[in-house]
């Protein structure tokens, strides 16, 4: 995501959640591969110390659902009582968020946004909603890249030397060192080996 759309959008969302937020962009398998989380560190080291997130009910929420909800609006047995400690930790209100890619592999973004002040009112809660899906899209995976740029970014993940490449594919150095500008180019990358990984971040390779 470029640094300064994505710091404008960082912005628009603080000011909206006042008492602080957590986002996690495209989850594959496990971890998102972006994260931020600017919730406050009290709630934060309490919430990690007492091993609250596969009982949190708008974790429980994000992974069942897309859409927006309140997190007053969420009907999910809360047996840990984390909201009511949350509110105890000044994050009284809240939204969670949620989109994904269709499809059994599509990856999932979603945000958890807090007030300490009152409820979201609806126009806000369609703001963040949105301002979610937009960075979810913006960090999609290209679907430009050749499978020749993808064989040459898979060798890269596996240690290989460009000469090394060359060899195993017949072709010459100038050959790969191209396949590998216009992957760089096409991930937004500095460097192949940046450019394998992100690969491999989107499940590419």
């Amino acid at each position: 995501m470029d640094f300064m759309a994505e710091r404008f959008e960082l912005d628009d969302i603080a000011a909206l959640a006042t008492a602080g937020y957590f986002l996690a962009l495209r989850v594959g398998f496990a971890f998102p591969m972006e994260e931020v989380n600017a919730l406050p560190q009290d709630w934060v080291d309490h919430y990690t110390r007492n091993r609250f997130m596969l009982r949190d009910p708008v974790i429980r929420w994000v992974y069942a659902h897309s859409g927006a909800v309140r997190w007053s609006e969420i009907d999910i047995p809360d047996g840990r009582q984390v909201l009511k400690q949350a509110t105890d930790h000044g994050l009284r209100f809240g939204v969670a968020v949620c989109c994904f890619d269709d499809g059994t592999e599509g990856q999932r973004s979603f945000g958890t946004f807090a007030r300490f002040d009152r409820e979201f009112e609806t126009s806000e809660v369609a703001q963040l909603e949105d301002a979610v899906l937009r960075m979810h899209h913006k960090m999609a995976p290209p679907t430009n890249l050749t499978m020749a740029e993808l064989e040459a970014l898979r060798m890269v993940k596996e240690g290989m030397r460009l000469k090394q490449m060359a060899h195993a594919l017949g072709v010459l150095e100038g050959a790969i060192k191209q396949r590998l500008r216009n992957a760089k180019l096409k991930l937004g990358a500095s460097t192949g080996a940046q450019a394998a990984t992100r690969a491999s971040d989107y499940g590419l390779i």
